[in-house]
């Protein structure tokens, strides 16, 4: 039996880019952390080189009605980065809409305290959890 590459997450921001990594038999999503852009694209890099990353799912912020807007104009440019900086990688486009919210849901069910969430990139390596695990779902299912 062959092993199927590992999977990480991503959701990108302008300013922090979380990032979720899934465990071995694809099962569940842990948050690995957050990065400014350049130093996301490095670390992504080196998970498919050293970590046995295959897949990178990438949030695609589609608006409400499932359409394309300025949120996927702002992707769109790091996605061409990350194809750059990992070619070996397959990338995939995951919806994202509501994972924000969703990762808050989850990180106050899980008791992280009101402080803890209000960190930069809490919520940005949890919404990366939530993006991948959505992928993790619909590829068992």
């Amino acid at each position: 039996m062959t092993s199927q590459p590992r999977v990480a997450g991503v959701d990108y921001g302008d300013r922090r880019v979380g990032i979720a990594l899934a465990d071995p038999l694809r099962l569940f999503a842990r948050p690995l952390g957050t990065f400014p852009p350049g130093e996301a694209l490095r670390e992504l890099a080196r998970l498919v080189t050293d970590e046995g990353v295959g897949v990178l799912v990438v949030g695609w912020p589609l608006a409400d009605d499932g359409g394309e807007g300025a949120a996927v104009d702002r992707v769109r440019p790091f996605l061409g980065r990350l194809k750059k900086a990992a070619p070996d990688a397959e990338v995939v486009l995951q919806d994202e809409r509501d994972s924000s919210r969703r990762a808050v849901d989850d990180l106050v069910a899980a008791g992280v305290s009101r402080k803890r969430r209000r960190e930069k990139g809490t919520i940005d390596a949890a919404a990366a959890c939530v993006i991948l695990q959505d992928w993790l779902d619909e590829q068992a299912g």
